[in-house]
């Protein structure tokens, strides 16, 4: 079963422009990469693929010294022409087993521009470090995540809602069926294997093995790029209670009730989070663009995929009987999947949000999400109940120079105009939490609203 991913009008720019590089497509194992590659793959006459993890794939590189040459045994393999390289995709899946491939992607792009290459591995970043000659400036990336709510709609063929989900403002008489489909996407998540499972059985039961063997995948890659002993155990000790910290942001010295130092957990940390296994989100304490983050603060965990971590923390069950789930697991669930929600719509750059706290000692002041729009900063709360509970909020609107700001919540679609308990007036966007994927577009739309 092979899902449209939003990713894929990123793949048609770069397959019609006339600078296209070789393409590497990053993200976590498991996110789909191989099966959205071979889908595209589709759109032209001839493909080639490789995986490198397979060392007659993997010869290749090893035998030759220049793509003149690859490309000829390639071609004689796969019986093409020679004339035929301008319609030919090369598709180099687990490019990280073979730091040789990585290295001659820049040769592909100055002696046969012509030829369409995209590649594709895991945990790249740790290879990366081990190649001598990266090809920087020859090669450009896409990142892949697990699926968002608008892709889940489209791989449960529910196309009515999705027009609706892609209007701007959203129409309130979709709202109820808009909630419920992302209701089951809460409590599921993304990751292709388990939506592909949900879709054929829709039994929670049957997904615990896809969970497990997807949680499993990791641990055992992972281990791969620890150096030491010392940090193979501090990982496995994160990987198997970070979960527990969903709701909290996070000190490293002795994590998760541990003896591990602050260098050893933040090591560990550094290592999940360039793997985008387990992310690390800081805070700023600014009102104003850019945003910068404050890395001596402590960070927010933010993980690959919120349907993974509900299964860990074993709230599946107890999720399904609930109307709002803005009070999930203290309220920590809807905050995590709609982070999760904008992380997945950047497609060319691995850019990650940030959160608000106060710049004041003993300030328990925090807002959830800031996103920068042009040239203000919109503060996002994430949050049910009345507007006067929103301090944190209020907080940065009185030292914000606009007046713009988004609760995100289990209701439908409004627009506020309010006033902070200081006094200052502000436009409130009351947005149901299915719409993260659209948050530019709400954005846009607020921006050019006026009290």
């Amino acid at each position: 079963m092979a899902f449209r991913r939003s990713i894929e009008d990123n793949l048609i720019q770069w397959k019609n422009s006339k600078n296209r590089k070789p393409l590497i497509i990053r993200g976590a194992r498991q996110v789909g990469k191989t099966t959205l590659i071979k889908d595209f793959a589709k759109s032209y006459p001839n493909a080639i693929f490789l995986n490198l993890e397979k060392p007659a794939h993997r010869q290749y590189f090893d035998d030759f010294d220049n793509v003149q040459s690859i490309l000829e045994a390639l071609f004689l393999g796969h019986s093409l022409q020679a004339d035929k390289i301008n319609e030919t995709l090369l598709f180099i899946d687990e490019i990280q087993e073979s730091a040789k491939a990585i290295q001659m992607l820049r040769y592909f792009y100055e002696e046969i521009p012509e030829l369409h290459v995209i590649s594709a591995g895991s945990l790249l970043e740790f290879v990366l470090q081990k190649v001598a000659s990266f090809p920087v400036g020859r090669v450009e990336f896409l990142y892949l995540y697990p699926l968002n709510f608008q892709e889940y709609l489209q791989a449960n063929q529910k196309n009515d809602l999705l027009k609706y989900l892609l209007q701007t403002p959203v129409k309130n008489v979709a709202h109820k069926l808009l909630l419920k489909a992302f209701h089951r996407y809460a409590i599921i998540g993304g990751m292709p294997e388990v939506v592909k499972t949900d879709i054929e059985a829709h039994s929670l039961s049957d997904l615990s093995i896809v969970y497990e063997s997807i949680w499993a995948t990791y641990k055992n890659d992972i281990e791969k790029y620890t150096q030491n002993d010392t940090a193979r155990r501090t990982i496995n000790h994160i990987m198997g209670s970070a979960h527990l910290f969903l709701d909290k942001r996070v000190v490293f010295q002795g994590f998760g009730n541990s003896n591990y130092k602050s260098r050893e957990v933040g090591e560990a940390f550094r290592i999940l989070d360039d793997a985008k296994i387990i992310r690390l989100i800081y805070p700023s304490t600014g009102t104003k663009v850019p945003i910068i983050p404050d890395l001596k603060k402590s960070p927010r965990l933010q993980f690959l995929d919120t349907g993974l971590i509900n299964y860990s923390l074993g709230i599946q069950g107890e999720m399904l009987a609930l109307e709002d789930l803005s009070t999930t697991y203290r309220g920590a669930v809807i905050p995590h999947l709609f982070t999760q929600e904008l992380i997945s719509t950047e497609h060319i750059s691995s850019h990650k949000p940030n959160f608000w706290v106060r710049d004041k000692k003993q300030s328990d002041a925090e807002v959830d999400l800031i996103y920068p729009y042009k040239k203000i900063v919109i503060p996002i709360e994430i949050k049910s109940g009345t507007t006067g509970s929103l301090r944190s909020l209020h907080q940065f609107i009185d030292a914000a120079e606009h007046p713009f700001a988004i609760r995100v919540y289990g209701g439908e679609f409004k627009l506020e105009k309010t006033n902070t308990p200081a006094g200052k007036p502000y436009l409130l966007l009351n947005l149901p939490y299915y719409l993260g994927t659209r948050i530019e577009e709400y954005a846009a739309w607020l921006a050019d609203q006026s009290l």
